[in-house]
This record gives structure tokens, C-alpha cells and sequence, in this order.
């Protein structure tokens, strides 16, 4: 099977996991509509490629080096943490089409947090590393290049598919709805950022 299909499965299939960024993502979109998911989306992705490039690389085994884990651990959890309780302190001022400009992140902004967001989980290079060392055992043909740039096409997609359907639904939704996807995106991503934080060793 040709490395490009078999990266595109595998970061579409991760991208689909429900996990703090997809929270965010979803919450943003609400929030800020279908230009903000995406470039929230674009971030997620490009940091997936990248930790898969830095997973074929094998750069999984720095994680090896106990101080270095457990400061990045920490980092990614103080992050995750951040925007859950920042997310849940939105959820008690969320006015359905009244969000003022500094409200409401613009694209770029969008992209720049998703980005360090996804970054802040060294967990992440981990696994990667891990479906690397799968995907090389199938003899995946085009090689490692093609495989990480299947990745991040893959996660792309996802994410564009995600951020397109909650932006459609965003539509229909009042105030109660956005409120409530607030909270729930907030308390998931301190759960996440708790659970990082706890991890750290």
C-alpha cells in the first residue's frame, strides 16, 4: 500500500479522537464561526505532521530524559488548563451574535493557539512515534516523506469536516446551547489538562 494513503488514514483516524483540541476546536467554532475553526484546525494539523516528521525521526526518544518530560508535561497541562478555565468563564458572557471583536479570535490568533495548544503535548511525539514503527512494518511504499505528508493531509481534512459541521449547526443553536458547549469544552479540556498534569513525572 503506498505511504501517502496510509498517512492519510492514520491522521485522519487520530485527528478523529476526541481530545482537548477537538473540544476547542468545536467551542471555537461556536463561538467565532467557520474561518476560526478552520485555522484552529490548520494548527492542529500542521503540528500533527510535525510530531509525526519528529516521531519518524526519532525524536520520541528524548522523552527518555525524565527532566524534559516532566517540564513539557507540565507546560502542555498549564496550557490546557488556561483555555478550559478561560473557556468556562466565556460560557457566563456568551451573547449569540453579539461577541465584540476582542471577544472573538481572529484566524490568525486562532491558528497561533491551536497551534501551541497541540504542541504542549509531548505525549503526542510518543505516539506517533509508536504508529511510525506500525506503519513501517506494513512496507508502506513512497517512504517516510510521503507517509508524514499523508498525516497531516489527513488530520486536515478532518478537522475541516469538523469545523464545517459545527459551523452548520452553529446556525440553529441559541444562547443556552452555546452556553452549555462552553462548559462542556471547558471542563473537558481541564479534565485533559489535569490528567497531563497528574501524568507528569
Amino acid at each position: 500500500m503506498h505511504a501517502l494513503t496510509i498517512g492519510f488514514g492514520l491522521g485522519f483516524l487520530v485527528a478523529m479522537q476526541l481530545g482537548p483540541m477537538s473540544l476547542f476546536l468545536i467551542r471555537s467554532t461556536l463561538r467565532g464561526g467557520w474561518t476560526v475553526g478552520l485555522a484552529i484546525g490548520a494548527g492542529i494539523a500542521l503540528i500533527d505532521a510535525l510530531y509525526a516528521a519528529a516521531g519518524a525521526a526519532g525524536a520520541a526518544s528524548l522523552l527518555a530524559i525524565d527532566p524534559l518530560r516532566t517540564t513539557l508535561s507540565l507546560i502542555g497541562a498549564g496550557v490546557l488548563l488556561f483555555l478550559g478555565v478561560r473557556t468556562l468563564r466565556d460560557a457566563f458572557r456568551v451573547r449569540v451574535g453579539a461577541e465584540t471583536a476582542a471577544e472573538v479570535a481572529s484566524p490568525r490568533r486562532a491558528f497561533a493557539t491551536s497551534a501551541a495548544a497541540t504542541a504542549s503535548n509531548p505525549l503526542t511525539i510518543a505516539s506517533w512515534a509508536a504508529v511510525f514503527a506500525a506503519a513501517s512494518g506494513v512496507g508502506a511504499a513512497g517512504g517516510p516523506m510521503l507517509l508524514v505528508a499523508g498525516v497531516g493531509i489527513g488530520s486536515l481534512c478532518w478537522v475541516t469536516l469538523l469545523a464545517t459541521g459545527t459551523a452548520l449547526a452553529r446556525r440553529s443553536l441559541g444562547t443556552r446551547a452555546m452556553r452549555t458547549a462552553d462548559v462542556i469544552a471547558g471542563a473537558g479540556l481541564i479534565a485533559f489538562g489535569t490528567a497531563l498534569a497528574l501524568r507528569a513525572d
